[in-house]
């Protein structure tokens, strides 16, 4: 596809209500933060999708949450596609952006890239981790892997964890600017929840969505359910470009989908690519080892590696300043 040069609203995320329906959402763009993560890695297009489907999911959900550190989604099966990981952290102050980074782990001889990308990461699960910082218990949140598309497993982990009827409509793919060489990537989605109640409205044991889970249908009354149907009846009318923009506005789509459902927006989240790593973070997880540890992680020329998974950043360690037997001080730097 071909986008116009001047794209409003990407990379942020905008909290909405539909007071009609009782039912609040978010609608993400992701464009630079996209390209950035995804230009660390050299990832078949199959997987390119699937952590591009993780990203926006993350930026979704980590817009819901009063986040003071970090929230982390994990995929993990035991196919090919092994491992989607991501982490979205809180912004560190007022006007700040909220930042993401992700990475994919997979078998390079067994993944097919002709074939679809989800079925490959076979039996497993969907995480949810949330970490509040210093002096919270982290939390985690697990779900079996359902359905065709990693935002079904998103669907059912808020249905059986949280008792939320969710429903996400995600779009992704590599556009080009007239004007300027080669392709980036584009990304945006809608998520719909339904506003928390009291008590849901959960009757009996199990649910009736694929392996007993429960779907959003268990968990509201008669009244809630037509509202939840027609804003979902509303939300399949979008299409892939609108949810990418940038012709359309994260405002004008609201008003294109809900309407008559009272749309009211939020403070928009600016989002971007970041990335924790830092020579002090990964000396600080080797501290824990001992001086014949550290020896079995050193090469043979007298150097202990460590590479980020996230950005792909390099470090290089004298041993001897490793572990709590280390024998020499940290170098200043």
């Amino acid at each position: 596809m071909t986008v116009g040069a001047d794209a409003a609203w990407d990379d942020v995320v905008l909290p909405f209500q539909l007071d009609a329906s009782d039912i609040r959402g978010r609608v993400v763009r992701l464009d630079q933060t996209l390209d950035q993560i995804l230009s660390q890695h050299d990832y078949p297009s199959g997987v390119e999708a699937m952590v591009a489907e993780m990203v926006l999911l993350t930026a979704l959900i980590g817009q819901t949450i009063k986040l003071r550190w970090k929230l982390s989604l994990q995929l993990r099966g035991d196919g090919p596609l092994r491992l989607i990981a991501t982490d979205f952290y809180a912004p560190e102050g007022e006007g700040k952006p909220a930042r993401i980074r992700a990475y994919a782990s997979y078998d390079k001889d067994k993944f097919d890239n002709s074939a679809a990308p989800f079925p490959q990461a076979g039996k497993g699960y969907f995480a949810l981790l949330l970490d509040q910082g210093t002096g919270s218990a982290p939390y985690q949140g697990i779900t079996p892997l359902t359905g065709d598309a990693l935002r079904g497993c998103a669907e059912a982990y808020f249905a059986q964890s949280e008792q939320l009827p969710t429903r996400f409509m995600l779009g992704y793919g590599r556009s080009s600017t007239p004007g300027q060489e080669g392709e980036n990537w584009r990304a945006g989605g809608v998520m719909l929840q339904h506003m928390p109640k009291a008590s849901p409205h959960v009757t009996g044991e199990g649910g009736s969505g694929e392996a007993g889970l429960l779907a959003a249908t268990d968990l509201l009354n008669e009244d809630e359910g037509e509202n939840w149907n027609r804003a979902n009846i509303l939300l399949d009318t979008v299409d892939t470009f609108e949810l990418i923009g940038p012709s359309l506005s994260q405002t004008d789509l609201l008003l294109r989908l809900f309407h008559e459902e009272s749309p009211r927006v939020f403070d928009p989240l600016p989002v971007r690519f970041g990335c924790t790593c830092s020579e002090a973070r990964v000396r600080q997880s080797l501290s824990i080892y001992s001086a014949k540890d550290i020896a079995h992680m050193t090469t043979e020329d007298g150097q202990v590696l460590a590479d980020c998974q996230f950005c792909g950043a390099h470090y290089e360690f004298d041993p001897e300043t490793l572990g709590f037997e280390a024998t020499k001080p940290v170098p200043e730097a």
